[in-house]
């Protein structure tokens, strides 16, 4: 099905034993990687467009590379210096190859990436699948040099150059899905045929109906754009278009955690901390829940110039360990209480990232505990992941944030609570259990269709008997409904007994509160036939399994 995502003001979720940690400790095998993908924790780098954008020039690149490492980034481990749109010659040459722009880039490419080799940094560079790169198609830029008819020979030239990550940005308002899916596919495995570890990162969405959320990109490439372009704006009207700001993105991205992980991530953009529309705080924010997420994190600011305050949000050690955490977990929002909201991202190590969120516009207290972070047990050590300062719990985790601000926490002690993250198939239909669009709104309609590894399709069940989707939505029976018929929708988890379900041995899922078992409508296996509870019988529609 389609995904489409939204924000919504939720009621409070119970603090029920809730795990985050066991849902991403075995990562499910629906979310898999590009082949041959050489991103096994998320990239961390630099990118010149925010500053720069087309008017970039090998100087302004020679000078980021030497910032990266007199600022400390580079031993922060930031590696990636990405020269995006306007670097190349309007023109290829009589053979059909890219070369730089000899008027900003007169050294050559190759030349600029040996540049930032030997500052012990990696070289990335910006192409496009179409005719014409994002500059060119808007005519900012002259000429015709996308790669679109030239993959082979633009792959091989950029390992020759010794690029070591691609941006791709489809950047057209043409095109169907599945035309990007072959075209990205097409760039995707001739950099792989080059033998060179090139990182993969496309952008399905510029100028195009907003696929990035609707489609897990996972198994075409490395990283790609959940949403449109970020700019350094707080929060608009938007839900899925230009310009964007930080909440905008988060809503989009925070519902599809479950398909990202090691060689696969959702990309919510470029970070714009330190740019001029954010608040020190904002930008703290937004580099606290980027760093959650285990999103990408390319630094867009000038960094040749940046303060020490944004340099020190750049390089929190204790952040940047949590972003780069082999487990590969996406940081999940496990409660959204509307102005303030808790992300908990499980560590590899056993314990667990929490976030305490305020998007309100005053200062007020937060509060959650371990074990709706994901970890049973008593006894608890708190490390605050901005100041480094620890103290212990016995479960309660609270903190007053500031307005638009983002308290984190590493909570180590206890042991993790299990739940297993799968698709489920439906033994009548062979198709899975999917939430329609895609949408996080509550009452959502449940239905089947055919099975594919987005993150609407994407189950979580839990030892307590919730099953979960995006998160912080629960698989519920309408209204507390018991009779034959009633409706099954997602709705946010409230602990209520509607919302617990029995996984028998013989596949069903019963539902606790109507002892009626999930069953399709009519006996239908048709896409999109919606699902219901009806009297457990055995019958094919009221098996499933986990795939």
């Amino acid at each position: 099905m389609p995904l489409r995502s939204g924000r919504r003001l939720l009621g409070l979720c119970a603090a029920a034993a809730l795990t985050v940690t066991a849902w991403v400790t075995a990562p499910a095998p629906a979310a898999r990687a590009a082949p041959g993908s050489p991103a096994v924790t998320p990239p961390l780098g630099w990118n010149s467009w925010n500053s720069f954008g087309c008017g970039i020039t090998e100087a302004q690149v020679r000078q980021a590379a030497d910032a990266m490492v007199s600022s400390g980034m580079r031993d922060a481990s930031y590696r990636y210096v990405v020269v995006d749109d306007c670097w190349f010659d309007p023109q290829r040459d009589a053979a059909g190859h890219l070369r730089a722009n000899p008027a900003t880039f007169p050294s050559g490419m190759k030349a600029l990436g040996d540049y930032i080799h030997d500052k012990g940094l990696k070289f990335g560079i910006y192409q496009a699948p179409n005719e014409k790169t994002c500059a060119q198609g808007v005519g900012t830029y002259p000429g015709s040099t996308g790669s679109k008819g030239h993959e082979r020979q633009d792959a091989a030239t950029f390992a020759s150059w010794g690029v070591d990550y691609l941006k791709y940005d489809w950047c057209s308002s043409g095109g169907t899905r599945d035309e990007q899916v072959a075209r990205f596919t097409l760039m995707r495995d001739a950099l792989r045929a080059t033998g060179r570890p090139i990182v993969y990162s496309i952008n399905p969405n510029s100028f195009h109906a907003i696929t990035g959320d609707t489609y897990n990109w996972g198994e075409v490439a490395d990283l790609w754009r959940t949403t449109e372009d970020l700019l350094d704006i707080w929060q608009n009207g938007n839900t899925n278009s230009y310009p964007m700001g930080v909440g905008n993105v988060l809503d989009v991205t925070a519902p599809l955690a479950a398909q990202s992980g090691p060689g696969h991530w959702n990309d919510p953009d470029m970070l714009v901390v330190g740019r001029p529309g954010l608040s020190l705080t904002e930008s703290r924010s937004h580099f606290a829940l980027w760093a959650l997420m285990a999103a990408p994190l390319m630094s867009g600011n000038d960094i040749r110039t940046m303060s020490a305050d944004v340099s020190e949000i750049l390089r929190n050690p204790r952040l940047l360990a949590v972003n780069q955490d082999p487990l590969g977990a996406g940081g999940r929002r496990v409660r959204d209480d509307g102005d303030t909201e808790v992300f908990a991202k499980a560590l590899s190590d056993g314990s667990v990232a929490v976030g305490l969120f305020n998007r309100g516009n005053g200062t007020t207290t937060v509060t959650t505990t371990a074990a709706e972070a994901g970890l049973a047990g008593g006894s608890f050590t708190l490390t605050d992941l901005w100041t480094g300062g620890t103290s212990d719990t016995s479960g309660r985790i609270s903190a007053s944030v500031p307005a638009h601000g983002v308290a984190v926490y590493r909570v180590t002690g206890g042991s993790p609570l299990a739940a297993t993250t799968s698709r489920l198939r439906g033994g009548g239909s062979g198709r899975c259990l999917d939430v329609d669009n895609a949408s996080t709104a509550a009452g959502a309609t449940v239905l089947i269709w055919d099975c594919h590894t987005a993150a609407n399709q994407l189950w979580t069940t839990w030892a307590g008997g919730e099953i979960r989707v995006f998160g912080d939505t629960c698989l519920d029976a309408y209204d507390q409904g018991t009779a034959d018929g009633t409706r099954v929708v997602t709705w946010p988890c409230n602990g209520q007994d509607n919302q617990k379900w029995t996984l028998g041995p013989d596949g069903s899922i019963r539902n606790v509160h109507a002892g009626l078992c999930l069953d399709t409508d009519g006996s239908g296996t048709a896409n999109g036939t919606p699902l219901v509870l009806w009297t457990c019988d055995g019958r094919a529609g009221q098996q499933w399994t986990r795939v």
